[in-house]
Order: C-alpha cells, then sequence, then structure tokens
C-alpha cells in the first residue's frame, strides 16, 4: 500500500515494541488468533492479554498519544464462555487501566474479501456438496463489513471526526441484519450456487464434533469455538452509528467476492496468466 512501511518484527518482544513505537502518535493493536495449539488457553493469554500489556507499557514508555484496540464482541474476563473471550476481556482490562487515551472496537464477526468466515463456509460446502453439519446453528450474529470496522477505526484517529469524542469509549461494531449460524451458512451457499444441506447438531454431538476437530490440522472448528458459540454475538447499541458510519449489508458485497462473476473472473486471470506464459 503507498505510504505504509510494513516490518517485520516479534511483536512478543518488549525491546522490539519500543524501539518501533518511538515516534508514534498512535498505536493501533489488531493481534488476535481463532485458535492455539492446545486446548489450555495459554495460546490465547499470550496473543490477547499479554501483549496486549506490553503493547501498553511500550507505549507509555515512548509517549504514544493513543491506542486503539481490537476486542471482540462478547469479550468478557470474568464469565465469557471461552479462553478466546476471557482473554480479549483480560486485554480489554490492560487497555483500560492505560496512562494515554485509548479506544476499544468490539466487532460481531468480520466479512469481506479474503475473510476466513464465508471463504471456509464456501470452501466446506463445495467440497462436501452442500451438506454442513453444524454445531449451533441458532448462535445469532451481526456481520460487520471490513471496510466499516476500518472506517471506524479512522474516525477515531486523533485528529478525525471522533477523535477526542471517542476517549475512553468502547464501541460494538454490528452491521444491519442479524442472522443465525445457519443462516450465514445458507446465504453462503447462495453465493456460490450450491444447495444447503444444513445438519444442525444437537449440543451432545457438536461437543464430540469440537472434541475431535481440535486434533486436526489447522483446526477448522475446536472446542474453544463451540463455546464462543455459547454466547450471541449481536450489539444492543451500534457503534458504527455512534462514529456516523453507515453499516453494509452482505447482499452488498457478498456476491462480488464469492459469486460467479468472482469465480469467473478468478478464471479469466489465471488463463491470461497461462496465455503469457506460453507467449514467453
Amino acid at each position: 500500500m503507498p505510504g505504509v512501511r510494513s516490518i517485520a518484527a516479534n511483536v512478543h518482544d518488549a525491546l522490539v515494541l519500543r524501539r518501533e513505537f518511538a515516534g508514534a502518535d498512535v498505536a493501533i493493536n489488531l493481534v488476535g488468533i481463532l485458535n492455539e495449539p492446545g486446548r489450555s488457553g495459554a495460546g490465547f493469554t499470550a496473543a490477547h492479554a499479554t501483549l496486549t500489556e506490553s503493547v501498553v507499557a511500550a507505549a507509555a514508555a515512548r509517549g504514544v498519544g493513543k491506542l486503539l484496540q481490537m476486542s471482540s464482541l462478547g469479550a468478557d474476563a470474568g464469565a465469557g464462555p471461552s479462553h478466546y473471550l476471557r482473554s480479549k476481556g483480560v486485554a480489554e482490562q490492560h487497555v483500560r487501566a492505560a496512562p494515554m487515551r485509548w479506544t476499544i472496537f468490539r466487532p460481531s464477526v468480520i466479512f469481506g474479501t479474503g475473510d476466513s468466515l464465508l471463504n471456509r463456509f464456501a470452501g466446506l460446502l463445495r467440497l462436501s456438496g452442500g451438506v454442513m453439519p453444524l454445531a449451533r446453528a441458532g448462535t445469532r450474529f451481526a456481520p460487520v463489513h471490513v471496510g466499516d470496522v476500518v472506517e471506524a477505526f479512522l474516525r477515531c484517529l486523533p485528529g478525525a471526526s471522533h477523535g477526542e469524542l471517542s476517549d475512553g469509549e468502547s464501541y460494538d461494531l454490528c452491521g444491519p441484519e442479524i442472522l443465525t449460524l445457519a443462516e450465514l451458512v445458507r446465504r453462503t451457499a447462495d453465493a456460490i450456487g450450491v444447495q444447503a444441506r444444513i445438519l444442525p447438531l444437537p449440543d451432545a454431538l457438536a461437543r464430540v464434533q469440537a472434541a475431535v476437530m481440535d486434533f486436526l490440522p489447522g483446526k477448522p472448528f475446536s472446542t474453544d469455538n463451540y463455546r464462543s458459540l455459547l454466547r450471541d454475538s449481536v450489539c444492543t447499541d451500534c457503534g458504527l452509528a455512534k462514529l456516523g458510519v453507515t453499516p453494509t449489508s452482505l447482499a452488498a458485497v457478498v456476491p462480488s467476492y464469492l459469486g460467479p462473476a468472482a469465480h469467473s473472473n478468478v478464471r479469466r486471470s489465471a488463463s491470461g496468466l497461462r496465455a503469457r506464459s506460453r507467449t514467453r
């Protein structure tokens, strides 16, 4: 991206953080994981809670003026049902105690080109011919577009429209629709032209499914994911409205990266690359 300098560094090294924060006006912490090696919660704690504590300390030491923190809807240090949600909640506690200006963003599931949500469903639906055994099919979400999340961050930067107004605030970020997990899968199937056959799993069977997938490469689903699904991810007070951002619907974006036209463009691009390689 023009104007962006990318640095490969170990963010868990406190000295590295202090070095890279030198001269910065704002620190933005987007680091997060959906699964960890093993099941102890140590990976979530390291990536979310411990790292955020280190970011706060390094930013304070370097005089960084503001911290923007990516959290998650449902984050709760004490009562979160999963390691993911509890560790995100602990991270929020570190931010709230920071000796600087801060703003926390708590989105529902995020969708957009290259996402790990609808693209994953699309891949599984294609492989299975539309059959989807689904844990917690009735859990509700308010999917929010990545562009709207970015805009929320931008508006809270120092000097931006809500720069000072957002100091010490937390914003729950949700899209315009509330959909169950089953409805999200059906929307994905419609976009890729596959007929979905969803098999809602009883909780007992869903826990078995999650326990088995804990040991599969890449962890397509896990016990911690199952526990996160015990809590709906919807807003009671949407922060996008407070920030003057009009939320984008799934229908306005998803066909552009999951629909037939998107895959036709990919095939045409691949054909063009093959044609060019043959002429060289």
